[in-house]
């Protein structure tokens, strides 16, 4: 089993140094012991309110690469406070990653809050995951029934290789517009069928198109 060691204390004084060293000493002893493998020790000074720390940034992204499955603290309380230790062990959770601590002479223990918490979020994260695909479901079966076709009018994208799929098609945007759909619906709708687009970037040019529109009349009438 292969594992990283997380080593965390609050402020810069030199007073914690000593905190820093005892943690690494004792965690990489406690690894020996539960037989795992460490491949990297990383220590941060910094609050552990804060999420986006580097050290832990740095933690998540080689966990997201599989090159660990095992996270190594001195108790709950390195990972982080309040609401930050309850989104890291949620996310740490999603990785599948097991947390060992010292306290617990093994893998972390939570308390029932922060149990009862963390199954509250999980419920919470997979029913807003439901009701955005309902909304993508939803999109999609408005767009039809206002005539847009994906096997027609999406039918080049599929021949003019990856770069092209990631071109925004106005024209369906300002169609899909005019027969009532949000932006977030055609920005969903479309990003089903290949196309790389926000709902931002969608309201961006179905903006400039309206402008150019009005531009293009004004000359016109000049």
């Amino acid at each position: 089993m292969k594992g990283i060691i997380y080593v965390r204390v609050s402020t810069e004084k030199e007073s914690q140094e000593s905190s820093i060293v005892r943690q690494k000493e004792e965690l990489t002893s406690a690894a020996e012991k539960w037989d795992i493998q460490v491949i990297d020790v990383i220590e941060e000074r910094a609050s552990g309110y804060e999420v986006d720390r580097d050290g832990m940034l740095s933690v998540l992204d080689r966990l997201k690469e599989e090159e660990a499955s095992m996270l190594l603290v001195q108790d709950e309380t390195r990972l982080g406070r309040g609401n930050a230790k309850i989104a890291l062990i949620h996310q740490l959770n999603k990785l599948n990653v097991s947390i060992y601590s010292l306290k617990d002479d093994g893998e972390l223990i939570l308390s029932e809050t922060d149990t009862m918490i963390l199954d509250i979020v999980a419920i919470v994260e997979e029913h807003q995951r439901k009701l955005h695909n309902a909304k993508i479901k939803r999109g999609m079966k408005r767009a039809v029934e206002a005539g847009f076709y994906p096997h027609k009018n999406l039918a080049q994208s599929d021949n003019a290789g990856g770069r092209k799929r990631l071109e925004v098609p106005i024209d369906e945007i300002v169609k899909l517009r005019g027969n009532g759909l949000t932006f977030h619906e055609i920005a969903a709708m479309l990003r089903g069928f290949g196309y790389s687009i926000s709902k931002a970037t969608a309201h961006r040019r179905y903006q400039e198109h309206k402008y150019k529109e009005e531009m293009d009349i004004s000359e016109n009438r000049e």
